[in-house]
């Protein structure tokens, strides 16, 4: 006997072996049922609502998605003999209760039970997103869940740039851009989606020419208007996450409202000279109901107590920083990874090279997210120009 068959045998001594429809009634109530098979086997179908996690890769990703050793695993390939190794190194790294399927996937077919076709990355995909692919964060479900999401960008200016390259380049499905204003040579010290030959030109073009040009898989919705009550529902109609760039109050407020009543995740930040800040307005996020803007600031400040937006400057990478958290606070809601800046406010200063967060109260009183907020319509505020902690752009 062979030193493999010799470790075959004694693998087979230790892990149980059961067929496909035991595997099948162990799942129904509660097993895992873990296909290890490679990407281009479970493209041609693979049980319903089994794990895929790949052989290669298993070790890595279980704990990830099986984090109790005690709770029952069932194991499968193509002809259950990759899966009784797979089981033999579960069992080493401590799981209790495993077991392989007699047959894998072949015999399951072959009796006739329930399999599906999942969705897969194509070839090309998975070149471009390959060190996605390695994360058990994400991994081939989260990849799919980016490309099928859609993110709304208000503005397409220092903080839209960079939010804008890095959402597309991790390949968001739909990347939708409203910009009523067209670009200008003292834009470019900050807003690297433009170039000096498209000065002149509008934004939000200018803006889908460096996208596509990045990833020409992604669609770009662009809106070449200003925000405001008459278009606001209609915009944001679809959208699954909101990254709030603009550079004034009425904006804000309403891309605030807008968002409390259609229940879209607002990422919102801003900058002003050396600082930036950044935070999630979520009030209808399930695992911590946090404040919206309002709930912050009521009402926009008097017009007297506005200084100019341009007299204040920004230092050019600044709205790099914070806009790139920003794409991270989009991704992390899309991929329902880690813990969302809801109820917190971070802070980034730039000369001392510091971050701090303060918390964030909700007010339950809020016009628009309180307990008792009855909507009343969007308001048009007078054009006002942000006050220093909030200017923008």
């Amino acid at each position: 006997m062979s030193a493999k068959d010799r470790r075959l045998a004694a693998i087979k001594s230790a892990v149980a072996e059961i067929s496909p429809a035991d595997a099948l009634q162990k799942q129904q109530q509660g097993a895992y049922l873990i296909d290890v098979r490679e990407a281009d086997e479970i493209a041609q179908g693979s049980p319903v609502d089994a794990l895929r996690l790949g052989r290669g890769f298993l070790e890595l990703r279980i704990e990830q998605a099986v984090p109790d050793l005690n709770h029952e695993i069932i194991l499968m390939c193509a002809g259950g003999l990759r899966s009784l190794f797979a089981a033999d190194g579960l069992k080493q790294l401590g799981y209790t209760n495993v077991s392989s399927v007699i047959g894998g996937f072949n015999s399951w077919k072959n009796d006739g039970l329930a399999f599906e076709v999942p969705r897969t990355l194509d070839g090309e995909a998975r070149e471009r997103y390959a060190r996605h692919l390695l994360m058990p964060e994400i991994g081939e479900s989260g990849q799919l869940k980016l490309m099928d999401s859609k993110v709304l960008l208000i503005g397409a200016g220092g903080i839209g740039s960079p939010a804008a390259y890095y959402l597309a380049a991790a390949g968001i499905g739909t990347i939708g851009i409203i910009d009523h204003d067209v670009v200008d040579r003292s834009n470019l010290q900050r807003q690297i989606l433009h170039t000096e030959e498209r000065v002149g030109t509008p934004k939000v073009e200018s803006a889908r020419a460096a996208l596509q040009a990045l990833n020409s898989s992604i669609t770009i919705n662009t809106y070449q208007s200003r925000l405001d009550s008459s278009n606001v529902d209609e915009v944001f109609s679809g959208y699954d996450v909101v990254v709030d760039g603009s550079d004034n109050i009425p904006t804000r407020y309403l891309v605030n409202d807008a968002c409390v009543q259609l229940g879209i995740p607002n990422v919102h930040g801003a900058v002003f000279r050396f600082e930036g800040q950044l935070t999630v307005f979520w009030p209808g996020y399930e695992k911590e109901r946090g404040p919206c803007y309002r709930c912050l600031f009521p009402e926009p400040p008097p017009l007297e107590m506005a200084p100019s937006c341009a007299q204040a400057g920004v230092l050019g990478v600044l709205p790099g920083v914070i806009g790139l958290l920003e794409a991270v606070e989009a991704l992390k809601i899309i991929l329902d990874a880690g813990q969302p800046l809801v109820g917190k406010m971070l802070y980034y200063d730039a000369l001392q090279a510091s971050f701090f967060q303060l918390k964030q109260k909700r007010d339950p009183e809020c016009r628009s997210c309180g307990d008792n907020a009855e909507f009343k319509g969007y308001d048009d505020y007078a054009e006002v120009c942000a006050a220093p902690s909030l200017a923008n752009q």
